[in-house]
C-alpha cells in the first residue's frame, strides 16, 4: 500500500466537507489492498469507475490512473470480450502486503525505550538527484530521519540491505547499529532528526475528522468512509518513524488514533464488503497482460 509520486488530484470533489484531497492512485491502492489482495482476481474497469464515483473521482481520472498504474507494472490488464479487467502484479501485491503489515502488525506505537538505533551514512553525487529522492523516500518509509548531512538515523534495528542493493549504492553507503551513549540523549536525537510538531499535527487533524460520533456524514456509505479512512491513515503511517513512546510528549495523539482506526475499521469493513460485492465484476486473474484500446 505504498503511495507513488506523480498521481493526479481530483478526489473527494463530491465530498467538499471532508477536508481531504487524496490522490486517485492512493485511493486505488487502498481499494486494491482491502478488496483485491490475495483474491487472485481481476476487476472490470467499469467497476472501478462505479466505486470511485462515490468519492467524487471522475471517470477520466479513474481510467488515467488505471492506465498509468499498468504502465508502471502495478496492474496487469486482460480482456474478456469488449471488457478490460485489471488485477495485481507480483510487485503491487508485495507493496500492498507491506502496507498491510505496517498498519496491522507493526502499527505506529513503539514501546521499546532504549532499543538499538540504525545509522545510515551515504554520499551520492549531486547529479544523482532522482536516486537521492528515491533513497530518501524509502528511508522515510523505513522510519529514518536526517540527523545531519549524509547521515540518517532510525529508532530501531532496520535492515536496509534490499534498499541499498536495489538502488545500486552499495559503494556509497555505510550502515551501523548502535546504542546511544552519554552525553547523547534520546530526546535530543529525536528533536534533531524529526519534526514532532508535524507528526503530532497529522494525528490531531486525523482525530478531529474521525473521532466524532458520526464521521463524514456527507459520505454516501461505509465503503466510501473505509477508503477515505484507510488512505488517510496509511499516509500517517508512512510519515511516522515509530519513535519510542517513552521519549515522546505525554498524551501522544498516535496512541488514540491507532485505537480509533481499529474501531472504525471493524465498524466499516462488513458493510463495505457487502457493497463492494454488489458492485464488482471480477474474473479469475490471468498471467497474460494485454493492452487495452
Amino acid at each position: 500500500m505504498t503511495q507513488q509520486p506523480g498521481e493526479e488530484g481530483g478526489a473527494a470533489r463530491g465530498l467538499p466537507d471532508v477536508g481531504l484531497r487524496e490522490r486517485p492512485q492512493s485511493l486505488m491502492l487502498t481499494f486494491l489492498g482491502n478488496f483485491v489482495l490475495r483474491r487472485n482476481v481481476s476487476v472490470f474497469s467499469g467497476s472501478f469507475i462505479d466505486v470511485f464515483a462515490r468519492l467524487g473521482v471522475s471517470e477520466q481520472a479513474v481510467r488515467s490512473t488505471l492506465s498509468r498504474m499498468a504502465r508502471r507494472g502495478l496492474l496487469s490488464r486482460q480482456r474478456h470480450g469488449r471488457r478490460v479487467y485489471f488485477g495485481l502484479t507480483p510487485h503491487s501485491a508485495q507493496i500492498l502486503a507491506d502496507g498491510e503489515r505496517r498498519i496491522w502488525e507493526t502499527g505506529v506505537i513503539n514501546l521499546e525505550k532504549d532499543g538499538p538505533w540504525t545509522l545510515l551514512a551515504f554520499s551520492l553525487p549531486e547529479s544523482w538527484q532522482r536516486l537521492r529522492h528515491d533513497l530518501r523516500s524509502r528511508l522515510v518509509w523505513s522510519g529514518f530521519g536526517p540527523l545531519q548531512s549524509g547521515l540518517w538515523i532510525a529508532p530501531s534495528r532496520v535492515d536496509v540491505t534490499a534498499t541499498v542493493e536495489e538502488l545500486g549504492i552499495d559503494a556509497y553507503a555505510r550502515v551501523f547499529h548502535a546504542q546511544l551513549g552519554p552525553p547523547t540523549e534520546t530526546p535530543q536525537i529525536i528533536a534533531d532528526a524529526y519534526d514532532l510538531d508535524e507528526l503530532a499535527g497529522n494525528y490531531t487533524r486525523f482525530l478531529q475528522r474521525w473521532d466524532v460520533p458520526h464521521p463524514l456524514p456527507e459520505a454516501p456509505d461505509d465503503l466510501a468512509r473505509l477508503l477515505l479512512l484507510m488512505t488517510e491513515w496509511l499516509r500517517n503511517v508512512r510519515a511516522d518513524p515509530r519513535l519510542p513512546l517513552a521519549h515522546l510528549p505525554a498524551d501522544w495523539p498516535a496512541v488514540r488514533a491507532q485505537k480509533l482506526v481499529e474501531e472504525l475499521y471493524a465498524t466499516y469493513i462488513g458493510p463495505a464488503r457487502r457493497i463492494a460485492d454488489e458492485i464488482l465484476d471480477v474474473v479469475p486473474a490471468d498471467t497474460r497482460d494485454e493492452e487495452a484500446d
